[in-house]
C-alpha cells in the first residue's frame, strides 16, 4: 500500500508537471520537514514512481512513465466497484508493450536485490543436492505446479488427487476426463521443457504456440492464434480480435522479453503480457505459466509453483493489469511466490 503522503506528492506532481523538492514543500500540505519531504521525493524515485531532471538546486521532479504500470493499487477497494462501474482501458495498450515495457524496469532496486539474494539462496541449495534429490524436488514443485495452475482454471482435483494422477496413473472419481487430461498435459510441458531447457531461448511465436499446443492436446481447445474475437469474465477489457494484429503484438512481446537482461523482468512480463494479449481461444494463462517457468529454468533460476496463490487473488491481479495495465498487485504475487520457492522446494 502507497502511504497517503506519499499519493498526496504523487497527485500533487501528476496534475503541476515538472516541481522542485521546494514547490512540493511548500505547496503540498503534508506537514513534515523539507529533509524528510526530501528522503520521500528521494525513495518516490527509487521506486520508479517519480523521475528526477537536471542537477543541484536546479533539480525537478516529474511522474515516471511508469507511474500507471507499477503505483500501488487497493486490489480489495478496486474491486468493491462492480464491472460496470470501473473506469477501465477498455482497449487493447500497444504502447505498453512497445514503450513502457521495453523501455523501463518494472522492478525497483530493493525488489532486484531481495530476488537475486533468494536466487544466490537457491543456488546454495541446489549445489548441495545429488542429481536424484533435484530431479525429487523438481517432480514436487511439478506436481504442485500443475495443480495450482489448473484450479486457476476451475479443475477440481485436489492437490493430493493431482499426485496420485501422476504417481500412480489413478484418476479420481467423480471427476471428468477433462479435467485429468488438463493436469497430465501440465506434466507433458514441464518434461519437455526439462528436456528441452532452451527450447525456449529466444522466445518466438512459434514456440509459444508449441507450449500451448502440450497443453491442450486432446482438451476442446483450437490450436494455433486465434482468429476471431474472445471475451474474458470479470472484465469489459477487449483483447485484439485481429489475428494479424494479435500476431504482431505477441511478436513486440517476444522482443521485449527477449531484450530484458534481468531474467526476473522476462520471467514477470512473460505472465502478464501472454495472459493480457489473449492468444489463444483458451490456455492463455496456462501457457503464460509454463513459458514463465520455462525462461526461469533456462537461466538455471529457481521455478516458480504458485502454491499457495488464491485462485482469485491471482484472477483479481490479472484482471487490474488488463483494466489499468498495472502490474503491483501482480509483481507481488510474483515476488512472494519466488520466495515460498525457494524456501519450500530443493
Amino acid at each position: 500500500m502507497i502511504e497517503s503522503r506519499d499519493k498526496t506528492i504523487l497527485d500533487f506532481i501528476k496534475k503541476s508537471g515538472a516541481s522542485s523538492s521546494k514547490e512540493v514543500h511548500d505547496k503540498v500540505n503534508i506537514s513534515v520537514s523539507y529533509a524528510t519531504l526530501k528522503r520521500i521525493l528521494s525513495k518516490l524515485t527509487t521506486e520508479n514512481l517519480l523521475y528526477s531532471v537536471g542537477q543541484g538546486k536546479g533539480t525537478k521532479y516529474i511522474i515516471s512513465p511508469t507511474f500507471e504500470l507499477l503505483q500501488p493499487i487497493n486490489v480489495v477497494k478496486y474491486f468493491e466497484k462492480e464491472i460496470d462501474e470501473r473506469e477501465i482501458k477498455e482497449a487493447f495498450n500497444y504502447s505498453l508493450i512497445n514503450e513502457v515495457l521495453a523501455r523501463n524496469s518494472v522492478f525497483t532496486e530493493s525488489e532486484l536485490k531481495k530476488l537475486t539474494e533468494l536466487q544466490g539462496k537457491f543456488l546454495k541449495n541446489v549445489s548441495q543436492l545429488s542429481e536424484s534429490e533435484y530431479k525429487k524436488e523438481f517432480e514436487r514443485l511439478a506436481i504442485d505446479l500443475s495443480w495450482k495452475s489448473s484450479q486457476i482454471e476451475g479443475n477440481t482435483y485436489s492437490l493430493l488427487e493431482t499426485e496420485r494422477l501422476f504417481r500412480e496413473k489413478e484418476t479420481a472419481a467423480g471427476k471428468t476426463k477433462e479435467e485429468a487430461i488438463m493436469l497430465l498435459n501440465h506434466k507433458d510441458a514441464l518434461d519437455f521443457i526439462i528436456d528441452n531447457p532452451d527450447y525456449l531461448s529466444p522466445l518466438s511465436v512459434s514456440k509459444i504456440e508449441d507450449i500451448h499446443s502440450i497443453l491442450t492436446k486432446e482438451l476442446s481447445v483450437e490450436r494455433n492464434l486465434r482468429k476471431r474475437r474472445v471475451g474474458i469474465s470479470g472484465t469489459n477489457y477487449r483483447p485484439l480480435e485481429d489475428e494479424f494484429q494479435i500476431s504482431e503484438a505477441l511478436r513486440s512481446t517476444c522482443d521485449v522479453i527477449n531484450s530484458k537482461k534481468s531474467v526476473f523482468e522476462k520471467a514477470l512480463i512473460t505472465l502478464v503480457l501472454i495472459s493480457y494479449i489473449q492468444p489463444f481461444m483458451d490456455g492463455n494463462k496456462r501457457t503464460a505459466r509454463i513459458v514463465s517457468n520455462a525462461i526461469l529454468l533456462n537461466e538455471k533460476y529457481c521455478p516458480i509453483s504458485f502454491r499457495t496463490v488464491d485462485s482469485i487473488d491471482y484472477k483479481k491481479a490479472m484482471l487490474l493489469f488488463y483494466e489499468q495495465n498495472n502490474i503491483s498487485s501482480f509483481k507481488e504475487i510474483f515476488i512472494n511466490q519466488f520466495e515460498f520457492a525457494v524456501k519450500t522446494y530443493f
